[in-house]
């Protein structure tokens, strides 16, 4: 297959475009590199340096012509949304909107696009949270990808475009940027390696559910071959507190230093965990990794890869 996919020098989009190329597919990257690094992008791979909003990525789509479009491409950071959600939304929803007119007017066989569980359900009154869960986000990011969703909804009454939308829990893995706002466990990484303060924002005792990043790549391609449509969430249906995955880390790195603790960030919800039941029912997609080899195995990556 012709794949493209944005935010390919990403943490998940990388994984992905190497998935892809690794079994034969042509693939094709379109990255601004602001969060991205050319390293992660596969040999194989066409790599254009470009911003989804930037009106030449319609020359990429004349060119390329892509059967796949997988959009990784995004504003990823929660607490960044809260503090500049026109930003966030002129990625998030009108880069979406942009890329949505391309993939109509190209004719696009199927679109792939990173939603978010974790942040779309709010703090949800049931736990883990399924596809029917009441949507109420608690951050501009969380309404910036549900008004995504609400688009590519609309191109596929429109335009016949086949799309789905994978409602990812809080993914994490290697080649997750340390250096952000988002991705806890990639910033305890660095922390902790480096012998660093690792700051905690709360009490550490919300939970999250913890999918690694191999899972979700598999859940990608699983969802490109099957054309599914709709919303599918992908997550473990498992709670992990923050302190929790601090702990694990900790030991890990053989640190003994607590944490410190900070106020709670705006935006962030405490409790959220998804149900997988339909992933399993319309992907045959379940989660492999346990959060501790995932979180063993994350650190381990970034062991190798001394800032």
């Amino acid at each position: 297959m012709r794949v493209l996919v944005t935010g390919g020098a990403g943490f998940i989009g990388s994984q992905i475009a190497d998935a892809h190329a690794a079994r034969g597919d042509e693939v094709t990257v379109v990255d601004s590199l602001v969060g991205g690094s050319r390293a992660f992008v596969p040999r194989r791979a066409g790599l254009y340096e470009m911003d989804i909003r930037d009106p030449a990525l319609r020359d990429v789509f004349a060119k390329e012509r892509p059967q796949i479009v997988n959009h990784h491409a995004a504003q990823v950071s929660v607490s960044a949304s809260v503090k500049d959600p026109l930003l966030d939304a002129d990625v998030n929803v009108l880069g979406t909107l942009r890329l949505l007119q391309w993939c109509a007017e190209f004719r696009v066989e199927h679109l792939v696009f990173a939603s978010t569980g974790g942040a779309l359900y709010g703090d949800p009154e049931v736990l883990p949270a399924d596809e029917s869960t009441p949507i109420r986000p608690l951050s501009p990011y969380a309404a910036s990808k549900l008004a995504a969703e609400g688009y590519i909804g609309l191109y596929q009454r429109l335009h016949g475009l086949h799309a789905c939308c994978l409602r990812y829990a809080n993914v994490y893995g290697p080649r997750q940027d340390p250096t952000g706002e988002a991705g806890v466990v990639a910033i305890f990484s660095r922390a902790l390696l480096d012998r660093r303060p690792a700051t905690i924002f709360g009490s550490g005792e919300q939970t999250r559910d913890f999918v690694f990043v191999d899972d979700v790549v598999r859940a990608n391609l699983l969802a490109a071959d099957r054309r599914i449509d709709g919303a599918i969430n992908i997550g473990t249906a498992k709670a992990t507190t923050v302190n929790t995955v601090y702990a694990i880390m900790a030991r890990a790195a053989g640190v003994s230093t607590p944490p410190v603790y900070g106020p709670p960030r705006a935006g962030d919800v405490l409790h959220i965990t998804l149900a997988a039941g339909l992933a399993r029912a319309r992907l045959g997609w379940e989660p492999k990794v346990d959060v501790e080899a995932g979180l063993r195995a994350t650190l381990e990556w970034f062991r190798q890869r001394p800032a």
